[in-house]
């Protein structure tokens, strides 16, 4: 399939003087959309952008916006940012290299294949282009951090590469100095033995072995993910310069043990200009509206559940927080993917369930995160601690009930519930059971836990927004980014 390409017909006037950055994220909804804010913040500092999405994940969001009056401009996801903010943003998509129709999400090993073999082939030829049409103004390729060849595509076409990291500098300070973990015996072979505490990673006072990503917790560090997720780091570090979607005064520490290998610039969080309205469309799923029925109930009566866009959870899992749900009789707001269940049946909740919960409960395939979160029926949220979950949460101030499931969400959950002390855990040992989800769903909703919570997350948001004005943390980062990519591009910009 060829590259197809949106151009931006309005684009702003001697876009040749200003410089042009090209940004591809990791083809998962969790990545495409603080990649498409990042493309927005970028451009209002005077940057051109063309950021270059898939066919697959460019289908899913046209699919779920055709029944919306979202529109996505006969296929430019970026129309309302140019039209409305007066942004000088392209767009274009390119082939992954499997068909539309594959389950990629159930079929993750051939996905990953994709990304290292096929997707670069394609990427190589949609930026010759851009570049080629460029000419003098093409500066950096802005790059996910989870692919395997970013380095050799920024230095093929001569780019400074700038790896977007899009989770918390925790787990990648982690990945950086993963050699201490093999050293001192804590990953690979009988590491998952080991209960002491890890106390030698710079910029980490201690962590325990569950703490970990859930690559690093696999005790067969030879097989196909660690061994990816260990390349595409090794990739990152030999970036120019690394943003990272975080705040300076939350991982201080943390970013300055990164600084010794790259620079690293903390400018999150990585937000719609208005938060609860995007002018990108992101969303690979239909979103239903809950605004009436969350209307329908008392302040901070409700727990939103949802697990993210990527991960699955077992079925006797999904049956144990349904029955625990059930019993504790609070309101509720779940996101079920269809997906979501690492199982063939259609309907995976209790048989009854639904019927027995009534109106207390509201159950949909997908919705608009943060307009769930911002509405002030909303009391909590048991989710799987996806970074842009959490900060959104954290934005919103709803304390978290945490099960993280897979690959960063380890390390999150540490942060959430041990270092910031703004969640609680779902369950302290696996198997889930719904008697422990019964107690700490009620502890969280109307608990003094609950408020506890509530009081610490108010001083977390305060540094987010701290770090977010004129003057603050992340503001000022990005503008020390693109003074010193300037000076790398022999003040080309200048």
């Amino acid at each position: 399939m060829e590259n197809s390409n949106t151009n931006n017909s309005n684009s702003i006037p001697n876009q040749t003087q200003k410089p042009h950055a090209i940004l591809i994220a990791l083809p998962l909804q969790g990545h495409v959309i603080p990649f498409a804010q990042l493309a927005i913040k970028l451009a209002s500092k005077g940057f051109s952008i063309t950021l270059i999405n898939t066919h697959h994940i460019h289908h899913q969001i046209t699919l779920s916006t055709a029944t919306t009056t979202t529109s996505t401009g006969g296929g430019d996801i970026f129309v309302e940012a140019r039209t409305s903010l007066g942004l000088d943003i392209e767009y274009m998509t390119v082939s992954d290299g499997l068909p539309l129709e594959f389950d990629r999400s159930l079929n993750h090993d051939q996905w990953v294949g994709a990304n290292i073999h096929t997707l670069p082939a394609h990427l190589e030829v949609a930026v010759a282009k851009i570049v080629g049409s460029r000419s003098s103004n093409t500066c950096c390729l802005v790059i996910d951090s989870y692919f395997v060849w970013s380095s050799k595509l920024a230095a093929k076409f001569g780019l400074v590469h700038v790896s977007f990291w899009t989770e918390p500098a925790m787990v990648l300070d982690i990945y950086f100095h993963r050699h201490f973990l093999k050293e001192y015996g804590h990953i690979g072979p009988g590491s998952s033995l080991r209960k002491d505490l890890i106390h030698y990673i710079p910029g980490i006072t201690s962590l325990k072995r569950t703490d970990l990503t859930s690559y690093l917790q696999d005790e067969d560090l030879t097989s196909f993910h660690p061994q990816y997720n260990f390349s595409s780091l090794d990739d990152t570090r030999k970036a120019h310069f690394i943003l990272g979607n975080t705040v300076q005064e939350l991982e201080a520490q943390l970013i300055s043990a990164i600084e010794a290998h790259v620079p690293f610039y903390a400018i999150g969080p990585i937000f719609s200009p208005t938060f609860t309205k995007s002018p990108v469309a992101t969303s690979l799923w239909a979103e239903s509206d809950c605004t009436q029925w969350l209307d329908s109930k008392p302040p901070s009566s409700v727990l939103y559940i949802s697990f993210g866009s990527y991960a699955h959870i077992t079925k006797d899992e999904l049956m144990e927080i349904a029955n625990g749900i059930k019993l504790s009789g609070v309101n509720f707001l779940w996101v079920i993917r269809p997906d979501m269940v690492s199982s063939d049946d259609p309907d995976p909740l209790p048989v009854g369930f639904r019927d027995e919960v009534g109106d207390r409960g509201m159950i949909v395939t997908w919705t608009c995160q943060i307009a769930v979160l911002s509405h002030r029926a909303v009391g909590g949220f048991l989710t799987h601690c996806g970074w842009n979950s959490a900060l959104e949460s954290i934005w919103c101030e709803v304390p978290l009930l945490c099960l993280p499931l897979l690959t960063d969400q380890f390390t999150n959950r540490k942060i959430l519930v041990d270092d910031w002390k703004i969640g609680r855990n779902l369950c302290e040992e696996k198997p889930i059971t719904k008697e422990e989800v019964l107690q700490k769903v009620k502890e969280i909703m109307h608990g003094s836990m609950g408020f506890e919570l509530s009081d610490r997350i108010k001083g977390i948001k305060k540094v987010l927004e701290k770090a977010m004005m004129i003057d603050g943390s992340s503001s000022k980062n990005l503008d020390r980014f693109i003074k010193d990519l300037n000076i790398a591009m022999g003040n080309k910009f200048g």
